[in-house]
């Protein structure tokens, strides 16, 4: 996941508005206990982040995959 992909799906999960706070104040303990903003400028990759953002913010499964992104299992 780029970063660009990171940020689209928040914004499409979040709403613009909420998506910002969310990513500056919600600390991530899948992202050693750091918001989005500072875990992706400590270098964690994108995709990590994106998935500790949606641990902590309870987004359903069906919804991890991004932006774009279909459900790897759904093509079997």
């Amino acid at each position: 996941m780029k970063l660009s992909e990171f940020q689209i799906a928040v914004e499409q999960e979040f709403g613009a508005g909420y998506g910002a706070v969310v990513v500056n104040d919600l600390v991530l303990a899948g992202a050693g206990g750091r918001t989005a903003r500072e875990a992706l400028a400590a270098g964690v990759q994108a995709r990590t982040v994106w998935l500790a953002l949606c641990d902590a913010a309870d987004v359903p499964e069906e919804r991890r995959h991004g932006a774009g992104r279909s459900d790897p299992s759904a093509a079997r």
